[in-house]
């Protein structure tokens, strides 16, 4: 027979759910960091064609 779980606290709940934001950020930060330095010509880890 299925047994009902206890309830997560506020405070777990409200630490995992800034864990999941803060993941999205650091993202977000990083893509936004890519495309920065493929529009200046300074990426090194991508090579870009410049149509002249």
């Amino acid at each position: 027979m299925a047994v009902p779980k206890k309830r997560t606290s506020i405070s777990k709940k409200r630490i995992r759910k800034n864990m999941w934001k803060n993941k999205g950020y650091w993202s977000a930060l990083k893509g936004f960091s890519l495309v920065k330095s493929l529009s200046t010509g300074n990426s090194k880890s991508f090579f870009v064609l410049k149509i002249k």
